[in-house]
């Protein structure tokens, strides 16, 4: 086949193949431009670890006014494409109103932010320096862009909470969704393989490792057979809930009580009282109470690392 009959079969496909089509329509949110403000961000969050020539702290203020000017111009211009494909009213004033609500929210963001660091540093015992985790460990870029992208998506923006989501899933293999509410102190060992479902809500002082899924069961559809949207469909995990590798937890309706450990490899489908371990056993899936196995349990902490010991 030649290059231009292969031209004609491919304008041809898009008369007969439409929804993945995009054409004659409004302007959709740049990926690059996404992933830039995604780079932006980490800089804004995490001064001087990012950077290609060390920070000084008398040039800070300036700094943080570049960065944040240019994460507002590409923000707004990014969300009002949104808004216009959403077919939103006057989207360049919305865009304005909601990229001045998400940017005032990132002070509180680095505060939730920096206990998610503490957290992966008081609950890896591999762990050398803060320095080490916020430089190297893939949990810190995909719990900080999932904190950013869900003000977004709580804000109603449409696309872009998603794409910001999934330029942190490539890069690092974990996949939450901005709409699943995360607590403080929260740390994914090794971070690679985990999926978070959008109606997911996860408690304070919560541990996850490699693996984990934290998904829907099933799907309520509508009459004609299509995924009805919007509906709970992904499990709550309590505060100080700790889930092992490759545990699968299915089901709006499954809540795992506050202190529970979930061992490796179980699949879950019902809620599980507080206090509980839960492990796999041949075919079965036994819960019982943390007491009865305290005992046995041998644990190690590393040092602990308060809130005023490092800033970032």
């Amino acid at each position: 086949m030649s290059l231009d009959a292969v031209q004609a079969a491919l304008l041809a496909s898009y008369e007969s193949h439409g929804g993945i089509n995009h054409l004659d329509g409004v302007n959709l949110p740049a990926q690059d431009s996404v992933n830039t403000l995604a780079r932006d961000c980490m800089h804004l969050l995490f001064p001087g670890y990012f950077e290609a020539v060390a920070l000084e702290k008398n040039t800070v203020p300036a700094h943080v006014g570049r960065l944040l000017a240019g994460i507002e111009l590409r923000l707004n211009a990014e969300v009002e494409k949104c808004l216009r494909f959403a077919r939103a009213l006057d989207p360049a004033a919305s865009a304005r109103a909601l990229t001045a609500q998400a940017l005032e929210r990132l002070p509180e963001l680095r505060r939730i932010i920096q206990t998610d660091v503490t957290a992966a540093y008081q609950g890896d015992p591999a762990a050398r320096s803060v320095e080490e985790i916020i430089l190297a460990y893939p949990c810190v870029l995909a719990i900080s862009l999932q904190r950013i992208a869900h003000v977004l998506y709580t804000l109603g923006v449409p696309l872009l909470p998603r794409m910001l989501t999934e330029y942190a899933h490539e890069r690092t293999g974990t996949d939450i969704h901005p709409g699943a509410r995360i607590g403080p102190h929260f740390f994914i060992d090794h971070a690679t393989g985990v999926v978070i479902g959008e109606s997911c809500t996860i408690g304070s002082h919560v541990k996850i490792y490699q693996g984990v899924t934290l998904g829907a069961k099933s799907f309520e559809v509508d009459n004609a057979g299509h995924p009805i949207k919007g509906v709970k469909r992904h499990p709550d995990i309590e505060d100080h809930v700790t889930i092992y590798a490759h545990a699968t937890i299915l089901g709006g309706g499954t809540r795992i009580g506050a202190h529970s450990i979930i061992g490796g490899n179980v699949w879950i489908l019902h809620s599980v009282p507080a206090h509980s371990l839960v492990q796999q056993q041949g075919d079965n899936v036994v819960i019982r109470p943390r007491r009865q196995l305290e005992a046995s349990i041998i644990s190690s902490k590393p040092p602990v690392l308060g809130p005023a010991d490092w800033s970032i």
